[in-house]
């Protein structure tokens, strides 16, 4: 008891600490940054700025070697807006670009922070390295399976250091969770559930078209996808619930709990996958993606199931987000604020008794520290030119991403599919292959590596 009772409060010492340091206002960061010799510098740049991408450059900034060059966006009042915030925190105002090319002629730029929507991922990564920098790229690594081959690809053509934004890969607790997983104790590991649970998720509402605000090069924003009028619901943070631009819960959250289901487990791909939901909490609003889903992935000797709602919080084990190791020892539940074990029980001489040691429920700060460990993480990967040390590479990246595609391509042709690793495709389906693929449109075209 004495064991479990120091490693909770260690546990959340250590991500208190860092996580409250984390969120301190721009004034606070730039006063705990030192003084660092600008051959140590490590020059970054931002393409697209406003929610996530930011968000990552303020983490890097708390690694003391960061300095924001230059940001990019399509939207003049993120570009403004963002570059007062780097003014603050590091005393001088980045230059501005409105075309991430443009950024990546820039030779002062080391490396580059992709925020964009999903569907920019791939061409801003592909000419990134390309152009000789290194890259962290948000979650999920692309918006299909073929841009997760071509990014895996690229990334192995230039050499350099690409971290997916899959911060729970930097948790601590996630690493000694994941130790324990693989140390046996609890057992044959028959299921494992994963699920998001998201009750601060409302409809979205119905909107007209309209015109794009003042300032705002809606044509780029659009790049490969389809040309539709503008419309304030599929632009900024609500572009995740629309088939163009990303994949929905499945991928939004998706990536980050089968991440660690996957790489816990040791597996890479499934038999086959099946999915069903729909839009069954909000069928009148105007998102495209799955309000409600479950998909059911068959892995080697054991299954895999994706679960997400979004409205309500009612999530498996009282928990909204998170995963479960379900064994013939035990279950053990994971997620952003801890984990715990819940053991099976046996009969010996007639007392019943667990069949491995409890372990309580953690109640950690949620997010914490992940995202500025997994920046220092990239920071260092970069100073020792050392791929191997990320804790999220492109090919971990990339497995998450693949999976979570699947479970949307299994909803969208509403069967179950089969996977044939060999090939890198589904067996003996044509529409299921039709939508591995990326529909590039408006003049741009897919990356060819």
């Amino acid at each position: 008891m004495s064991t479990r009772r120091k490693f909770i409060q260690q546990s959340a010492f250590a991500i208190t600490g860092a996580g409250a340091f984390s969120f301190l206002p721009a004034e606070v960061v730039a006063a705990n940054r030192k003084p660092i010799a600008a051959n140590e510098k490590i020059n970054f740049g931002v393409i697209g700025c406003n929610g996530m991408g930011w968000s990552n450059m303020r983490a890097h900034f708390q690694t003391d070697v960061a300095e924001c060059t230059a940001l990019c966006d399509v939207d003049q009042s993120v570009l403004d807006r963002r570059s007062a915030d780097v003014e603050k925190i590091q005393g001088k105002k980045p230059i501005q670009y409105k075309d991430y090319r443009k950024l990546l002629e820039n030779k002062d730029i080391d490396a580059v922070i992709i925020g964009t929507p999903d569907h920019w991922h791939c061409l801003t990564m592909v000419d990134a390295v390309a152009a000789g920098k290194h890259v962290y790229v948000e979650k999920p690594l692309a918006n299909s399976i073929q841009e997760c081959n071509v990014m895996m690809a690229a990334a192995k053509k230039y050499g350099k250091i690409v971290q997916v934004g899959q911060w729970q890969r930097s948790g601590a607790h996630y690493r000694q969770a994941i130790d324990y997983v693989r140390s046996g104790k609890l057992g044959n590991i028959r299921l494992v559930k994963v699920w998001a649970y998201q009750g601060w998720m409302k409809p979205v509402p119905v909107l007209a078209d309209g015109n794009a605000p003042e300032g705002v090069d809606y044509k780029m924003w659009l790049g490969p996808a389809e040309v539709r009028p503008f419309n304030q619901n599929r632009f900024h943070f609500n572009f995740r619930w629309f088939w163009d631009y990303a994949g929905g819960l499945m991928t939004d959250w998706g990536v980050h709990e089968i991440d660690i289901a996957l790489y816990s487990m040791g597996v890479v791909a499934p038999k086959s996958v099946m999915a069903s939901g729909g839009k069954l909490a909000y069928p009148d609003d105007a998102s495209e993606t799955p309000d409600t889903l479950q998909t059911v992935f068959e892995y080697e000797n054991f299954n895999m199931l994706w679960e997400h709602a979004t409205g309500i919080d009612g999530g498996n084990y009282g928990r909204t987000e998170g995963i479960a190791y379900i064994g013939n020892n035990a279950t053990l539940v994971l997620n952003r604020q801890g984990w715990e074990i819940i053991p099976e029980t046996k009969v010996e001489d007639g007392i019943r008794k667990y069949k491995v040691e409890s372990m309580p429920k953690q109640n950690l700060p949620r997010n914490a520290s992940y995202l500025v460990d997994h920046a220092k993480n990239f920071v260092a990967a970069i100073q020792n030119n050392d791929l191997n040390s990320l804790h999220c590479g492109i090919e971990s990246g990339s497995v998450a991403a693949i999976n979570a595609h699947m479970g949307n391509i299994a909803y969208k042709t509403g069967r179950k599919v089969y996977w044939d690793a060999t090939q890198g495709n589904f067996k003996n389906d044509a529409e299921a292959n039709a939508l591995i693929q990326s529909d590039y449109r408006n003049g741009w075209e897919l990356p060819q590596v």
